[in-house]
């Protein structure tokens, strides 16, 4: 295997457990295996990749839906591995830590950008580079959302590759000083190496947790909760969203790289 190309299309079944041909032409990513299994429920659609680092799943709309892990490596890793469907569009559900009074537990967040704060991005671009969505994607999922009722903030997302950082007081000085809307470890990664790959991208998070405070960092029975009342919305404005793309056929990637 000598070409990029050669070698994704031999390690997305490899990781996922499911055959190229099986794969949409949309794609939803989330960290969690219960949003697979869930999609799965809905659409009565197999579960590939037990037992492999992934799990992957796609209903008859042509949307796939992937748990690539947790951390800036591995939303590389599914960003240089969909180049061998290349798909017309990728949204990643994800959570995040909310850093604003306005982004408290359960509200979603749109981000317009990304803070490169994780290091593996460097390994794509300069680090100059902006880490920025689709717009044409987010309009679309913008649209969905208030057709729905629901709300949502938008805002910068710092990414990090730290998992433990909620004790450190410099790090937290960082985040103010950045005026970031929330953290995670995963959407600056996904946006520049989306950008690298030529792949349409967006993320609409979940705020999980509120870090910055004492009783806000992320417990066991905290991520249950947020989980219980709210992953089904989520996870169904993800679908709705990149279906009715699908279906009215209107290109998203609006400009060339």
């Amino acid at each position: 295997m000598l070409t990029k190309l050669e070698i994704t299309q031999n390690w997305l079944p490899r990781y996922t457990s499911m055959p190229l041909d099986k794969f949409g032409d949309y794609i939803l990513l989330t960290n969690f295996d219960n949003y697979v299994r869930t999609f799965a429920d809905w659409f009565g659609c197999e579960v590939y990749g037990e037992g492999r680092p992934m799990q992957a799943s796609t209903n008859s709309d042509g949307i796939t839906i992937i748990n690539f892990g947790m951390g800036s490596s591995q939303a590389a890793t599914i960003m240089d591995l969909l180049t061998a469907v290349q798909p017309k569009g990728v949204l990643f559900l994800g959570k995040c830590g909310g850093l604003k009074k306005s982004t408290e537990i359960g509200h979603f967040i749109l981000p317009i950008a990304a803070i490169r704060g994780e290091g593996t991005s460097d390994d794509y671009l300069d680090p100059m580079v902006p880490a920025l969505p689709s717009f044409k994607l987010h309009k679309f999922v913008s649209d969905h959302i208030h057709q729905e009722g629901h709300d949502y903030r938008t805002g910068v997302i710092y990414t990090t590759n730290r998992r433990v950082w909620e004790h450190d007081e410099q790090f937290h000085e960082r985040l103010r000083e950045t005026t970031s809307i929330g953290v995670d470890m995963e959407t600056a990664t996904l946006f520049i190496v989306g950008h690298k790959n030529q792949i349409s991208r967006g993320a609409l998070l979940l705020v999980s947790d509120v870090p910055v405070t004492p009783d806000g960092v992320k417990t066991e029975a905290m991520d249950k909760k947020v989980t219980q009342n709210w992953a089904d919305v989520h996870l169904r404005m993800g679908v709705d969203s990149m279906t009715e793309i699908g279906q009215k056929g209107e290109t998203i990637k609006h400009f060339r790289y």
